[in-house]
């Protein structure tokens, strides 16, 4: 893979604890993101904490909910082996088998791997668009101004391509811009418009990614279309939410009507 943030998201340094000689904010707030993401899919389990940096009382409380949930001796310590439980969700999204022998294949199903590990953004010392996924997604950029949903497809089409020895670059630049990779379709003639789109639908196929128009050279958000059912594409999308924002919390499944809305869509059929 070319987008390789991941691994770093996955390790600490050493054990970190109340107290802890080998403490460090950096590791801290990374043990303390991945309760906070556990939390977000567990809410019961009272994971949720501060992201501060300072490993205190709270903190060692959340562990010691984690290590119960998990049913592991409670220590209240997250040492190297509990880190890699509390990120396995992002062990098994990028690194899990993905089943499938052609492109288009990987690319839905590794979209789907993704979103089944629940990836979510957090907000951080005030800073939405934060958070490992969110690092992992934009090679380390995170923030509020990181709106983060081409990261996301780039970074599918990027682990599906690799799965065959192809390099996504050769498709498009590594880019987190809505507007980088659209012009690119068209300087390529690989972009169609959502006219084009609505009169002949046949032209979409499960793996293109589906850019919404807001004006004619203006792109405000994106996703990976997993099936064409009709007027409908189902996707899979990051930064997004229930409502289909361009700026929301986490990678979702969703469904759009693609005949009233402007939904120009993007052909991965050179990588092919």
């Amino acid at each position: 893979m070319v987008k390789k943030q991941y691994l770093k998201e996955i390790v600490i340094t050493g054990t970190q604890q109340r107290g802890g000689s080998t403490n460090t904010v950096k590791d801290v707030m990374k043990v303390q993101s991945w309760l906070n993401l556990y939390a977000m899919v567990n809410p019961s389990a009272g994971t949720a904490t501060g992201i501060d940096g300072d490993f205190g009382p709270a903190t060692q409380a959340a562990v010691n909910a984690f290590q119960l949930a998990k049913s592991l001796q409670q220590t209240g310590i997250a040492d190297i082996a509990l880190f890699t439980e509390l990120s396995r969700p992002m062990l098994n999204a990028f690194t899990g088998v993905v089943v499938g022998t052609d492109l288009r294949t990987l690319v839905v199903n590794t979209a789907f791997q993704h979103l089944n590990n629940a990836p979510f953004e957090l907000t951080i010392k005030g800073q939405s668009n934060s958070g490992p996924w969110v690092r992992s997604y934009m090679d380390g950029m995170e923030g509020t101004p990181w709106f983060w949903c081409m990261g996301f497809v780039q970074t599918i089409l990027d682990q599906a391509a690799s799965q065959l020895g192809k390099d996504f670059r050769t498709l498009m630049p590594l880019s987190y811009s809505c507007d980088t990779v659209a012009t690119t379709g068209i300087q390529k003639g690989i972009l169609s418009r959502y006219a084009a789109v609505h009169s002949n639908p046949s032209i979409v196929k499960p793996g293109d990614i589906f850019l919404l128009e807001k004006t004619t050279y203006d792109w405000i958000h994106t996703g990976i279309i997993t099936a064409v059912n009709g007027d409908v594409f189902e996707t899979i999308e990051g930064n997004t939410n229930n409502d289909g924002s361009s700026n929301g919390n986490g990678v979702y499944k969703r469904v759009r009507n693609f005949q009233n809305s402007k939904l120009d869509v993007f052909s991965i059929q050179g990588l092919i």
